[in-house]
Formats: C-alpha cells, sequence, structure tokens
C-alpha cells in the first residue's frame, strides 16, 4: 500500500488527510467514500517515506539560522553597494548636465 495526501473540504475548510491505498484512483474514492462525494478537492499526491526529514537538534537549528542570517547579511551589502553605486552615478550625472554650457 501506499501513501496518500488528499485535501478534502470540511465545513468549507480545505483540509489535508492521509489516506493509504493502492492507486490514486482508489485513494481518491477512499477519500470519497468516507467524506463525501465531491468534498475531495484535487488529485492525491503520493508521500514517499524518503520524503519525511527528522526535525533539527537545538544546536543544528541554531547553525542552521545562523547560515540564513548571514546569507541574508551579504545580500543586503550587496544591495546597499548597489544602491550607493547608483547615486553615485545619478550625481555624476546631475553634475555634468548643469556643467554643460547652453548654446
Amino acid at each position: 500500500m501506499n501513501k496518500y495526501l488528499v485535501p478534502i473540504r470540511i465545513n468549507g475548510q480545505i483540509i489535508k488527510t492521509v489516506i493509504f491505498a493502492n492507486s490514486v484512483i482508489h485513494a481518491r474514492l477512499i477519500g470519497e467514500w468516507q467524506f463525501g462525494i465531491g468534498n475531495v478537492v484535487n488529485t492525491p499526491t503520493a508521500i514517499s517515506e524518503d520524503s519525511t526529514q527528522k526535525p533539527l537538534t537545538p544546536p543544528q537549528a541554531r547553525v542552521k539560522a545562523l547560515q540564513s542570517q548571514a546569507d541574508r547579511a551579504k545580500q543586503a551589502v550587496k544591495a546597499e553597494r548597489a544602491r550607493q553605486a547608483m547615486a553615485k552615478a545619478q550625481q555624476q550625472l546631475s553634475k555634468a548636465n548643469k556643467a554643460k554650457p547652453t548654446l
């Protein structure tokens, strides 16, 4: 049997549930039998057992948070340098336009 993620509609809300079935069609039929015809919102999607990840340990979570914080800081520095270069180019352009003699 395979594991399928099936989105269903209950009281107007969409809720995801897991159904064990042999195929996608079988999972849809089980969902409609259990929750009513027309309440299966989308096609069920297969879930592989390898795709689930274990939660990070606190030290691993800290390292990951620090790495993402460093990446955001690098992006902010790059954006600031680009902004300053643009401002400098605009100043030079305005100086060149002011210094241009009119005929």
